[in-house]
């Protein structure tokens, strides 16, 4: 008596894939309930001025301000540039001297005990305080802003990549040493790597302060004129009572920081999401 053997067919059973929404659903409610929130919020605005008729040089409505947008674009959009320009220029001076003064601390305890009190003072003092002297011994206005918004977004920048830089795990630093790595390899193939995050942290923070610092510091050089930011746009409408002119100013600087917030965020991300935690999602 033979044995019979029975092929099994495959199992042509075809997995149905998961839809478009419940790929990418968490990202979608992500961009949609803020901007379902702020348009609440713009319309509970709009009420507000039509209910209780609030005059225009009071608190303008969003359509008045949206006008004043459109019509005053050829002098908001120039100063828009002007800040944006000393904010980029001033973050990536502040990049620079943060980090190259970081390595440089952390290489050698000596430099560090000798500088870390100077840059705590320049951080301490407000820059409103000390934005005259350096209008007097600074050539241009805008030399002057440029050093204002480098000093406030330098700190931040310094201390997270120095604290980055100490918080290496002294296990892979025993085991560098034991390998013979001299000082410079072990900077740059394991300190700089493991600082990364800290170094992102103080990127996000430095870029916001860079924006406030390069505000702040234009509010205290008084500086008008066809060369001049938003913050000079925002005096003069609030000297001439053009308060829609002062609105749009105002959500041109905010729509400039969220930009600002949103590139640094980005690049952190472009860094950091393949092996960081932060970055990483959990499995369970």
């Amino acid at each position: 008596m033979s044995d019979k053997v029975t092929a099994t067919q495959p199992d042509d059973t075809v997995y149905a894939q998961p839809g478009f929404f419940a790929r990418h659903g968490e990202t979608i409610l992500k961009i949609l309930i803020p901007i379902a929130v702020l348009a609440l919020l713009v319309a509970i605005w709009q009420a507000i001025v039509i209910i209780y008729q609030t005059p225009h040089y009071i608190l303008p409505g969003p359509v008045l301000v949206a006008e004043a947008f459109v019509e005053d674009w050829g002098i908001l959009a120039p100063a828009l540039w002007v800040t944006t320009k000393i904010t980029f220029i001033s973050l990536g001076l502040a990049l620079a001297g943060g980090v190259g003064l970081a390595v440089i601390m952390v290489q050698s305890r000596w430099i560090e005990t000798a500088l870390y009190p100077i840059t705590v003072i320049l951080q301490v003092t407000p820059i409103v305080a000390i934005a005259p002297l350096i209008l007097i011994y600074t050539p241009t206005t805008q030399v002057a802003l440029l050093i204002c918004a480098f000093l406030v977004a330098f700190f931040p920048i310094l201390s997270n990549m120095a604290q980055g830089l100490k918080s290496v795990d002294h296990n892979l630093l025993n085991l560098f040493e034991l390998y013979g790595a001299s000082r410079w390899q072990t900077l740059i193939h394991l300190k700089l790597p493991a600082s990364l995050p800290y170094f992102m942290t103080g990127l996000r923070i430095g870029g916001g302060l860079a924006l406030i610092a390069a505000v702040v510091a234009e509010f205290a050089a008084g500086s008008a004129g066809a060369g001049s930011g938003l913050a000079f746009r925002l005096l003069e409408s609030q000297y001439r009572l053009n308060i829609p002119r002062l609105f749009a100013a105002l959500f041109m600087l905010a729509c400039l920081g969220v930009a600002i917030f949103a590139l640094t965020s980005f690049i952190a991300w472009l860094f950091l999401h393949r092996w960081h935690e932060s970055s990483l999602k959990r499995e369970n």
